[in-house]
């Protein structure tokens, strides 16, 4: 987390979040008042976070990596149109693509674009769509959600899609558990990452045809003259 997202959270009398998250900040801030909801019920939390700021506290609401990228801030915004009277602040967070990317290397140093392949919010249509249209366009591709106990070939889809336009030997790579224990990374092929066993806690990056491997890194060139 970034120092701003640190200190707020020092300062604040309630800190409310998805069950996971609560779990992995609690031991290092205490004598908070810590509340969670389970998967699904993110508006429920919205709300919770408003109604304890009605009360006079000071609330943080906490998501995974960066509130406005794939998190609640949105959702903070449209609930908070109801509560007009509680001021509304988004802390910056440092989210899964740029945390990953400094894993392996620099692998969105040029033109990049951001895909979850979850379809719980978004149709899988659509998804494709995104996927083609992004592969067409020559972008680095980092791929959120690459993968669940429902969705386990969705990786596998994903990479069949941009084969129509990358090459099997495009650079990628994977990185798990970004920033937490266990945290692990590995450079491959798109051919080879299609057949890659991947879960939630994974996120992938797809190069572009540029992207190349420099000193066992991931590095996609910006161009920069005199190289």
């Amino acid at each position: 987390m970034t120092v701003k997202a640190a200190r707020v959270l020092k300062e604040s009398d309630v800190i409310i979040g998805y069950t996971v998250y609560i779990d992995l900040v609690r031991d290092h801030l205490p004598g908070k008042e810590f509340l969670s909801t389970p998967m699904t019920k993110e508006a429920d939390r919205c709300r919770m976070a408003f109604s304890e700021a009605q009360k006079g506290r000071t609330v943080s609401m906490i998501c995974s990596g960066d509130a406005g990228v794939y998190g609640m801030a949105g959702l903070m915004y449209e609930i908070g149109a109801k509560y007009p009277d509680i001021e509304l602040e988004i802390v910056p967070g440092v989210t899964a693509a740029t945390a990953g990317a400094a894993l392996l290397g620099a692998p969105l140093t040029h033109d990049f674009c951001v895909i979850s392949l979850s379809d719980l919010l978004t149709p899988w249509a659509l998804i494709e769509e995104r996927l083609l249209a992004a592969s067409k366009a020559d972008f680095a591709v980092c791929l959120y959600n690459p993968s669940s106990k429902k969705r386990q070939d969705y990786l596998k889809k994903a990479c069949d899609l941009m084969l129509q336009y990358k090459s099997p030997d495009t650079v990628c790579g994977i990185g798990k558990m970004i920033g937490r224990q266990g945290q692990e990374k590995e450079l491959m092929t798109l051919e080879r990452l299609r057949d890659t066993g991947v879960d939630m806690f994974t996120t992938v990056f797809v190069g572009n045809s540029q992207t190349k491997v420099v000193s066992g890194a991931m590095v996609t060139p910006r161009g920069y003259k005199d190289v």
